[in-house]
């Protein structure tokens, strides 16, 4: 069995046929063993359930809350998707990630460095269509994947 934890940008484009990443999230997804898994975190819900019912993101096609959490509960029943609490140890493995970064300004990376934490506290491969994102996680040492 093999963990997959995908970013907001995979969770997105797989929930939205509109998004410029659908074909090529489900085309990467397809692809998986039955043993695999796909892993949400608080992070990742909360982010997929504010894209989701944000007309800045989806334009028309914008959802209420109650219709995003619908979208997520659809998820939970793929048996190939699980929602992983924090492991231990990640806030000493997030401070971690984001030590090279300790001398610019806030950005971003903050949250791509908790991403990378989490996925190496629970020992997955990240997915994400930001290349910035692949990079980082390359640069530090940790596996990640980009849907093609």
């Amino acid at each position: 069995m093999t963990l997959f934890f995908p970013d907001l940008n995979v969770w997105l484009a797989l929930s939205d046929v509109a998004n410029t990443h659908h074909n090529a999230a489900w085309r990467w997804r397809n692809l998986l063993s039955g043993d695999d898994k796909l892993i949400f975190s608080r992070y990742t819900q909360i982010g997929l359930l504010r894209l989701l019912a944000n007309s800045a993101v989806m334009g028309d096609q914008v959802l209420k809350l109650r219709e995003a959490w619908q979208v997520y509960d659809r998820w939970l029943e793929d048996p190939c998707v699980e929602f992983y609490l924090e492991p231990r140890g990640v806030d000493s493995t997030f401070r971690k990630m984001t030590k090279p970064l300790a001398s610019l300004p806030a950005s971003k990376a903050i949250g791509d460095c908790w991403l990378l934490a989490f996925a190496a506290g629970i020992q997955a491969t990240l997915v994400t269509v930001d290349r910035a994102l692949y990079g980082l996680a390359r640069k530090q040492g940790h596996s990640a994947v980009i849907p093609s």
